[in-house]
């Protein structure tokens, strides 16, 4: 089952690395193309934005879903698949990241010691990259139905897929719950705002 569901994955991204280049945004840094196909589903360029910590850019971010969402509750309810797209402006290093991405978790937050048990390991998986994250990486967080959570880094999955919306949702709430690891980024990712520049804790 675990050699299935990994082929399943392996096969989404090369499937969507042979597509044909389509229209992109500008971030200055960064560009992410308007639409792309994951999971057999076309999806949308919700919204995006760059953070910063003091004077530096750390990460270019870009949200993926079937039809825009401006308010993060429906996001996380969202069906079919969807994507968030970070691409480091900066060399990150993994525990660096994945102390950041582990900051704001917590049993009582998220639900259940399972999901918190999942997301541990899948930022001890970002921790052991070699060299962490290096400028120009793009870190991709998949949900897809008939697979499950998948972290990947430059198409390649970190580990297994997660087969629980809750990892995932909780996931994506580092960045779009209540309290987002950068707040300023938080309506650009919901296509509220333009593109601005606000502080992180990366």
């Amino acid at each position: 089952m675990r050699n299935r569901l990994i082929h399943t994955v392996l096969a989404t991204a090369c499937a969507a690395a042979s597509l044909p280049a389509l229209p992109a945004v500008d971030l200055g840094d960064v560009t992410l193309e308007e639409s792309i196909q994951v999971g057999g589903r076309h999806l949308k360029l919700n919204g995006a934005g760059i953070s910063k910590r003091l004077v530096f850019k750390i990460y270019a971010m870009g949200l993926y879903l079937p039809d825009r969402k401006q308010h993060a509750a429906e996001v996380l309810a969202a069906d079919g698949p969807r994507r968030m797209t970070i691409v480091p402006l900066r060399a990150i290093s993994g525990d660096d990241f994945a102390e950041a991405v582990m900051s704001d978790l917590s049993t009582g937050r998220f639900g259940s010691p399972e999901v918190l048990a999942h997301l541990v390991r899948l930022a001890e998986a970002i921790a052991q990259q070699p060299g962490g994250l290096r400028k120009g990486d793009v870190l991709t967080l998949d949900w897809l139905p008939e697979v499950g959570a998948v972290v990947a880094i430059n198409r390649r999955p970190l580990a297994a897929p997660v087969r629980d919306i809750a990892v995932y949702n909780a996931l994506l709430a580092v960045w779009l719950g209540d309290k987002p690891a950068d707040p300023s980024l938080k309506p650009k990712l919901l296509g509220m705002v333009p593109v601005a520049e606000g502080p992180a804790r990366l």
